[in-house]
């Protein structure tokens, strides 16, 4: 999914990340919180992802906040990746400049040599939940005249007690 993250300046900015869970609330991936990404949004959660299909003309776009999950779900996650994803975590200052490549390959290196060796989750790596409030659903028509439906949280929801939010449906214009 491509997420869009904004700077201290208002600045905005996009990349692909994994999307890696749908939860109750949104959707989960991880990262290194120290990269671009995660001070933009240690300053500022409120993000926006993106999945297109271009074969199949459709999009879903999805607005939202972001908190940070548990620890534990942290570490429960980054154990059950390969021994190298994990080594490119520790070794990678993600969005930081580096002097050369060599720099990178030499510290992965070190990490898959000795296998015995046990590669300790790096404090600045986790994941962050996309607290959903907004989902627009496009789909492409001829004439350009595309099928638009948002889907908005209800924020005066008066379902107290109901574990089941409502949201507000709508069709946009194209």
């Amino acid at each position: 999914m491509v997420l869009s993250t904004v700077s201290q300046s208002g600045r905005p900015s996009s990349r692909v990340v994994l999307l890696k869970e749908i939860s109750d609330k949104g959707i989960v991936f991880f990262t290194n919180k120290n990269s671009r990404k995660g001070l933009e949004i240690s300053l500022n959660p409120n993000v926006s992802v993106v999945f297109f299909w271009g074969e199949l003309e459709r999009q879903v776009r999805m607005e939202g906040y972001i908190t940070e999950i548990s620890e534990q779900a942290n570490d429960d996650y980054f154990y059950t990746r390969p021994r190298i994803s994990q080594a490119g975590a520790v070794v990678s200052p993600q969005s930081q400049a580096i002097s050369d490549r060599s720099q990178l390959d030499d510290a992965m290196q070190e990490w898959l040599v000795d296998e015995s060796k046990f590669i300790t989750r790096p404090a600045h790596w986790g994941g962050y939940e996309i607290v959903v409030d907004r989902v627009e659903f496009w789909q492409g028509r001829p004439g350009r005249v595309h099928d638009r439906i948002v889907f908005i949280k209800n924020e005066n929801d008066s379902n107290e007690g109901n574990s089941r939010e409502s949201w507000i449906i709508q069709r946009l214009a194209p």
